[in-house]
């Protein structure tokens, strides 16, 4: 993983994302900018707290094998998803199964923009998450926490025309980080942004205001300055929250420039 934004990993803006303003054009005329988040001025990182090198488990074994462009290569830069492909209760976690799923539920919804504020549609946005007792619904996830047979925890949706996406889902658990003696993540939501291919993908992860567990996470301090690592924590939004059942949390993605959100390297 790397501090660096789309543009800085590349020299560019992520390629094929389409932005449009309101009317569909693609003019240049700069919306509003992305707003700071105040969610988490000013957190340090905890006296001890070893820097971020990468899970050695999750590290390739072979080098990596360079694909040449070629008649296959249609298929990286081909059409991903369209409205046909993407059911509107993906977007609810807590609906995919016959029983309620465990735990706090939340709503989480913002906006995808460029540098200049301008919304991006139909990006295909993707979440998956750990359970409310911290696992993933994943083989690979053999730790003793409890599996909820109501819970998946993952979902997708499509940005609207204001660049907006909303989910439905529960409030994740943390969960101890393996190899590290008493270390454990903070609550977070894992977050997969498309172009209109595979190849451009960008990675990132949101976290939860007032985490006393920031401090100590090697992969947010891992993003960089202060406020790169302000930007990947939610606000809190009394406006989303749903009276007596979720409460709101408010995330923008930036998806290139200055104020880009920090995205994971190779993802």
């Amino acid at each position: 993983m790397a501090s660096e934004s789309v543009r800085e990993q590349t020299g560019r803006a992520a390629p094929g994302l389409q932005v449009t303003d309101r009317d569909g054009s693609r003019g240049s005329a700069p919306g509003r900018a992305a707003p700071e988040n105040p969610a988490a001025p000013g957190i340090s990182a905890a006296p001890g707290t070893p820097p971020y090198t990468g899970d050695p488990l999750r590290l390739p074994r072979r080098p990596l094998v360079p694909v040449a462009p070629g008649p296959e290569a249609v298929e990286l830069t081909g059409p991903v998803f369209g409205p046909a492909d993407v059911d509107p209760l993906d977007a609810d976690l807590t609906r995919q199964h016959p029983g309620d799923p465990l735990g706090e539920r939340i709503t989480v919804a913002g906006r995808i923009l460029d540098r200049r504020g301008r919304p991006v549609r139909g990006q295909l946005v993707e979440l998956w998450q750990a359970n409310a007792a911290g696992r993933y619904a994943n083989r690979l996830d053999q730790r003793s926490a409890p599996l909820d047979p109501n819970f998946t925890g993952a979902g997708r949706c499509l940005t609207d025309d204001e660049g907006r996406y909303h989910f439905t889902t529960i409030r994740p658990g943390a969960y101890p980080w393996p190899g590290r003696h008493n270390a454990w993540r903070p609550a977070h939501l894992h977050f997969s942004l498309f172009g209109t291919a595979f190849t451009q993908r960008l990675v990132t992860q949101m976290y939860f205001p007032g985490d006393p567990l920031l401090p100590y996470d090697s992969i947010w301090h891992s993003a960089g300055d202060e406020a790169t690592r302000a930007r990947l924590v939610a606000a809190y939004d009394p406006a989303l929250s749903v009276s007596g059942s979720s409460l709101g949390y408010r995330w923008d993605v930036v998806l290139d420039g200055p104020a880009a959100t920090w995205a994971e390297e190779g993802r």
